[in-house]
């Protein structure tokens, strides 16, 4: 990747950490790290830069993963037929209307966004950064989208500007892998976590809590393999229906048991309780919006679900690490 020269978009590389124990937080909000580097509020705006992913286009199957839709995994509501630099326009100001927010990280988020030739990512990267306020970068992706040259150039980029990279890891587990239809195994994820963490890049690992035939052990189990890796960051996901999925089409026929309130707000605890503390969390729920989510419905009520982690928490006095020895 050409070099980019220093400009208002770089950052500190190194700065001083900081304590988990110092927080409010019984576990290590990314929310508090932004503003810990950037010192002010500062909100992800989600991009469909018009990527694709392997499982769709032929090369690995055409039926996509079975809890994806037609524009791609949490893509819904973006607005694919504006430019970059457009839907990052539109998202600023919905964002200092809704949280006040001075700054703002460039989240590209539908299907995979490292599936594409160099070039082009240089493009849509470079594109996003020029918006002003934007003082960041996510890129979201599949283990099996990151080849060598590719991260290499991600950690050229990340030496000008904050950068993460998001990897799909799903689950630890090759049975639930196969069921999702994901087209990799658990050593890909390894393999791409391992290869990105040799560069140096920050990254955050996706995974989905309620998977069929995933038992709590098996959850703690992914979460303690997140450890060993060495992640930066997580992002924990309840397993919900969209419309428009095959997951849609399991779950009308009655071939799935999704979980309930309580029990997904226990096994985010046991499963904070059981990440390593200096791990990031940058996401403990989700919700896919009134107008496409089949099923659960209480997922809808977000900052209810984290009240609830919140109080979970405190009642059991443990935080984020706290089962390790």
């Amino acid at each position: 990747m050409e070099r980019l020269q220093p400009s208002r978009l770089a950052f500190a590389a190194s700065y001083p950490p900081i304590s988990p124990m110092t927080r409010p937080k019984r576990y290590h909000p990314f929310s508090e790290e932004l503003k810990r580097v950037f010192g002010c509020k500062v909100q992800r705006i989600s991009v469909d830069a018009g990527c694709t992913c392997p499982n769709r286009d032929g090369t690995l199957d055409t039926a996509g993963c079975v809890f994806c839709g037609g524009e791609g995994s949490g893509a819904y509501c973006l607005r694919r037929e504006l430019t970059i630099s457009a839907q990052l326009e539109d998202g600023k100001e919905v964002m200092r209307r809704k949280y006040h927010a001075r700054q703002f990280i460039a989240y590209f988020q539908a299907y995979s966004n490292t599936y594409a030739p160099a070039t082009l990512l240089r493009e849509m990267f470079r594109e996003a950064l020029a918006v002003p306020d934007i003082v960041g970068i996510i890129i979201a992706t599949r283990p099996d989208c990151l080849p060598d040259d590719i991260l290499d150039d991600l950690a050229e980029l990340a030496r000008h500007t904050y950068l993460w990279l998001e990897i799909g890891v799903q689950s630890a587990h090759d049975k639930s892998l196969l069921w999702m239809n994901r087209k990799h195994d658990y050593a890909c994820a390894a393999d791409a976590i391992a290869r990105a963490k040799l560069r140096n890049l920050k990254v955050c690992a996706h995974t989905i809590i309620g998977l069929p035939g995933e038992s709590r052990e098996d959850m703690l189990a992914t979460a303690n393999e997140l450890n060993r890796l060495g992640v930066d960051g997580v992002k924990l996901h309840l397993l919900h229906v969209m419309k428009d999925t095959k997951l849609a089409d399991m779950h009308a026929r009655g071939e799935i048991k999704l979980l309930e309130r309580d029990e997904y707000v226990s096994l985010v605890c046991d499963i904070l309780e059981h990440l390593d503390p200096h791990i990031l969390i940058h996401r403990l729920t989700g919700d896919g919006g009134h107008d496409n989510l089949v099923a659960p419905l209480w997922s809808l009520k977000k900052f209810e679900v984290l009240n609830r982690i919140d109080d979970e928490l405190e009642r059991r006095g443990t935080r984020q690490g706290s089962a390790n020895p």
